[in-house]
């Protein structure tokens, strides 16, 4: 059993092979050589009364690994209206792990530190989508947002794209222009942060939204003929904005084919399967979409567009847009599975003995 941190995660996996492993792992959703669980959360009251202890799983398996994603979170929702909070014990400290087995014989394989993969996993979501859907000419980027996520959304996208121009909009001014500093070292490129989101994404040929934004961030007049979208989250868009896309592909399916109880529910923002602990009045604390989320059952699925089941993006003129949300199980597991081989044979990781994993009782 191998324990693999955030430095080793950074140290073996690049964006390329991340974006690779999950498009891999994707087709393999077609013949079942790969399947994933949707996530499912669990919230329970705690002693805050802005917040709720949340935990989060999925499961997904593919080239002979299964993937457990296992999240602990203390989320609160400022009643001010600011962004969500999360953290564990304490602000500015996290827990999230994935756990590796191995599908051929059950062994526990590994445990990774979730922080530096999670971000490259969403990262490597947009540049998969982007791959599928944006212009082969795009050059410029459009960004709102300036944290760790959009890191990973430009590093993968740059790495499908050839761009030579960002635009980045995020609240905070000291963010956005430190982030565009950042990225216009590392990368190379032109980065330059703007004072509107209208400007970030005006004239772009790939828009990019990474926030932790409560309600919608783009604006249906903003868009242009022949864009990409690209959104992380539900609530970044809204059903306006939509209508002004040509194509639209989400990821996977994530909601859960089971009956609403009193204790289930779809209805928290963030969440797409949630259980709900607590009294009515504790329940009032979780925060509810202040638009209607968009209804996206109808939208085709990233495989039905490899598989040749629904069109891609037919002309240079067409808006496509790509939500990454979906098929989470699948992707831990693509990128856990590659990191976990990548720190075998480069000798990586701290052995931890298998025998605090396996037992001979029965269970």
């Amino acid at each position: 059993m191998l324990l693999i941190d955030n430095d080793c995660v950074a140290r073996v996996l690049t964006m390329r092979d991340c974006i690779d492993v999950q498009a891999r792992a994707f087709a393999g959703l077609i013949d079942g050589t790969s399947i994933g669980r949707p996530r499912i959360d669990t919230y329970v009251p705690c002693a805050r009364d802005d917040g709720y202890y949340r935990f989060g799983s999925v499961d997904g398996a593919t080239e002979g690994v299964l993937a457990v994603r296992l999240k602990s979170d203390m989320m609160v929702w400022p009643r001010d209206g600011g962004s969500e909070q999360k953290y564990c014990i304490e602000p500015g400290t996290y827990c999230g792990l994935v756990v590796l087995f191995s599908t051929e014989d059950g062994a526990p394989l590994a445990i990774l530190n979730d922080g530096h993969l999670q971000h490259m996993r969403v990262g490597g979501a947009a540049g998969l989508g982007t791959q599928l859907l944006a212009r082969e000419d795009s050059r410029t980027l459009g960004m709102i947002g300036s944290g760790g996520m959009a890191e990973t959304f430009m590093d993968a996208i740059s790495a499908v794209r050839k761009i030579e121009r960002v635009r980045v909009y995020s609240r905070s001014a000291d963010n956005r222009y430190r982030f565009a500093q950042r990225m216009r070292e590392r990368l190379g490129i032109d980065v330059m942060a703007t004072d509107s989101p209208e400007d970030a994404v005006r004239g772009a040929d790939i828009v990019a939204t990474c926030t932790d934004s409560m309600t919608p961030v783009l604006n249906a007049a903003w868009l242009e003929p022949g864009m990409h979208v690209v959104a992380l989250t539900p609530r970044e868009f809204d059903a306006e904005v939509v209508r002004r896309f040509d194509v639209t592909i989400v990821q996977g399916r994530e909601p859960l084919p089971m009956e609403e109880s009193e204790c289930f529910s779809q209805r928290v923002s963030g969440s797409p399967n949630a259980f709900i602990g607590g009294t009515v009045e504790e329940r009032k604390r979780l925060p509810v979409s202040k638009v209607a989320r968009v209804d996206t059952s109808y939208w085709p699925i990233y495989t039905d567009v490899i598989s040749g089941a629904a069109p891609g993006r037919a002309n240079d003129r067409e808006i496509t847009f790509y939500y990454t949300v979906g098929n989470w199980g699948v992707q831990f597991a693509a990128v856990g599975g590659h990191v976990y081989r990548e720190a075998v044979r480069q000798g990586l990781g701290i052995q931890l003995p298998q025998e605090w994993f396996v037992q001979s009782i029965r269970n």
